[in-house]
């Protein structure tokens, strides 16, 4: 599972870290980032992050032959968490080793955008 052209990685349910800069970001246009994982056994997978609000449904990944899912979101420089939800778990991102605890004892995926 990867995280595109920067790598994060993290899990954690719900709301983002209480870590400094990391709340209320909206996607907006800036950067183009793909995000990507391979999850050939997943019927749905959505990508929720401070970037949408953290609503599940909103950021359906489209799934390739091969079994990768994939994304591209516009992202302004910043800090973002993030994390998969597939077929209804929440995952963290195993191509990206940044992450950040969360409220809920997991972690979050984290991803920085120069």
């Amino acid at each position: 599972m990867m995280a595109g052209k920067t790598q994060a990685a993290g899990k954690a349910a719900g709301k983002g870290c209480k870590s400094k800069g990391c709340a209320g970001k909206t996607a907006a246009p800036g950067t183009d980032h793909e995000f990507s994982l391979m999850a050939p056994e997943a019927g749905e997978v959505f990508l929720v992050g401070d970037f949408n609000n953290w609503e599940n449904g909103k950021g359906k990944m489209r799934k390739l032959k091969s079994g990768l899912h994939k994304k591209s979101l516009k992202l302004k420089p910043g800090r973002y968490e993030y994390r998969f939800v597939v077929d209804g778990q929440w995952w963290t991102d195993p191509a990206n080793e940044q992450r950040c605890a969360n409220a809920f004892g997991e972690e979050n995926s984290v991803i920085e955008i120069r």
